[in-house]
């Protein structure tokens, strides 16, 4: 068989990484538990990839979130629905008041400007999410 006609495909079901020219220059020792260890060879088996594999893509990939940020994001949550609980106690309070009096409370505009930053402030955290 002649290698003229030989051209290096990509194999999908690789599950080491391709060598590097210049070969390995650090090695990293990681202890785990033996239930993270489980974990880690479980979702290594279902990406059909080594753990060291998973571990490397997982910590340099750009798309992953750590999780300092979903910490953030999970407090920033948190902080508007307290700010909508008190927003709808609010608005419940002019509704009430409206009712009772027949007139628009003057402070109606102002919780309706209030929800409405609220509501963009959860539009931007759900778009940092995403």
């Amino acid at each position: 068989m002649s290698d003229e006609g030989f051209t290096h495909r990509f194999n999908l079901s690789r599950r080491r990484r391709e060598n590097t020219p210049a070969g390995t220059k650090k090695r990293r020792d990681l202890w785990v538990t033996v239930e993270e260890e489980a974990a880690l060879v479980a979702r290594a088996e279902r990406e059909k990839v080594t753990v060291p594999n998973l571990l490397i893509t997982s910590a340099l990939s750009e798309t992953q979130e750590t999780t300092t940020e979903r910490r953030a994001a999970i407090a920033e949550l948190m902080s508007l629905h307290n700010l909508l609980a008190r927003s709808s106690n609010n608005v419940n309070q002019l509704a009430r008041q409206a009712n009772a009096t027949s007139e628009f409370p003057a402070e109606a505009h102002e919780a309706l400007k209030h929800l409405r930053s609220v509501a963009m402030r959860i539009d931007r955290t759900i778009e940092g999410l995403m």
